[in-house]
């Protein structure tokens, strides 16, 4: 697979601030995004974890970014010791000193011996942070609104004519700008190209203004699959785990469009505020050797990041991955290096349009 720049560039460092050996199996507290994706953590990684080592380990859902993060560490009230963080905001997290550098030779190697940095998948591991699993921004509907056929690319999610109803959108500019630009017929591999420039922001936010008065803008990623089963949108923009948990499990009548898919990662990372760090970097080397990774995919759609992962998951889970051949045809990888340089800018001129 291709993978942006920035993650091929990220240096697997050999620097350690945290060192593994005896630690009192004491409380830990995992903050994560709650939902499908906790449960799957909780059956994987955390439930086994326990029964194993005998700690105890609390979960605690947070909506992402590093604000809960910033203010723990400023205050020394390291009230979570292991965070799931979208790698832009481990890469910053990093930069800002808020969490622990981590050693990749800490880490387990693969069953047959590999060194876990040669398992683990390209830029899946960085200074700061180790991979987990890798999710698509995706676009999702209800078949029950849509008797003749529902839609099948990003260009169809602004195509109010052909398909009436409310739209859910994420109420970051991140993904949306992009599903605007390839919408509006540029490709995939210029559209950060394209949004680097005012006319290309300018066209985006054109193409969003289509459908602003149709779209429903939610917080957080639980908030996807519940507007669609309340029948508040006909189709949103959702993370793929949270609306294949709600097919799967809850045999909601929802279908995923993969055409366009923007993929990122998630990593763990340990809060430089945390009391037990020497349990956290236990926990996180433990929940990510091959069998534990692989493990998710039977509570959640996400991809494994390590390659010994590949072959434990069976071919019908596979096919509902965003790393799945067929779905990562027309796929986008999240651009990190893009959002590190315009985020701050594009953020003040989101608002502003959502004020409007």
């Amino acid at each position: 697979m291709t993978r942006p720049s920035l993650l091929a560039a990220i240096a697997i460092a050999s620097l350690s601030t945290i060192t593994t050996g005896a630690f009192a199996a004491d409380q830990l507290v995992v903050a994560s995004f709650g939902g499908a994706y906790t449960a799957s953590q909780s059956k994987a990684f955390i439930e086994p974890y326990m029964a194993e080592k005998g700690a105890k380990v609390l979960t605690a859902d947070y909506n992402g970014g590093l604000a809960e993060l910033r203010s723990q560490v400023q205050s020394g009230n390291g009230a979570w010791d292991v965070i799931d963080l979208e790698l832009q905001d481990a890469l910053r997290a990093c930069d800002d000193g808020l969490i622990e550098k981590i050693d990749a030779s800490q880490l387990a190697p693969a069953a047959d011996g590999t060194a876990a940095a040669d398992d683990f998948l390209p830029g899946t591991l960085m200074d700061c942070g180790v991979g987990t699993i890798m999710w698509s921004n995706i676009i999702a509907y209800d078949k029950t609104k849509f008797q003749n056929g529902g839609p099948k690319t990003i260009a169809d999610f602004f195509d109010l004519e052909k398909f009436p109803g409310k739209r859910g959108l994420s109420n970051k500019p991140n993904v949306n700008l992009e599903w605007a630009l390839m919408a509006d017929g540029v490709p995939n591999d210029k559209i950060y190209e394209t949004l680097a420039t005012e006319e290309g922001l300018n066209r985006a936010f054109a193409k969003l203004d289509t459908i602003k008065k149709d779209a429903v803008f939610w917080g957080a990623h639980a908030q996807a699959p519940q507007l669609l089963a309340d029948g508040e949108v006909v189709m949103t923009a959702a993370a793929n785990g949270r609306i294949y948990d709600a097919i799967s499990k809850e045999h909601k009548p929802f279908e995923i469009v993969w055409d366009g898919q923007i993929w990122n990662l998630d990593v763990w990372a340990i809060s430089k505020a945390s009391k037990n760090k020497d349990a956290a970097l236990d926990f996180v080397k433990f929940s990510t050797t091959g069998p534990r990774l692989a493990d998710v995919t039977k509570y959640i759609s996400y991809g494994p990041v390590r390659k010994s992962s590949q072959g434990l998951v069976p071919e019908a889970i596979r096919t509902n991955l965003p790393t799945y051949e067929t779905n990562f045809k027309t796929s986008l990888a999240n651009d990190l290096e893009f959002w590190a340089d315009h985020q701050d800018e594009i953020n003040q001129r989101w608002a502003t349009w959502m004020a409007k």
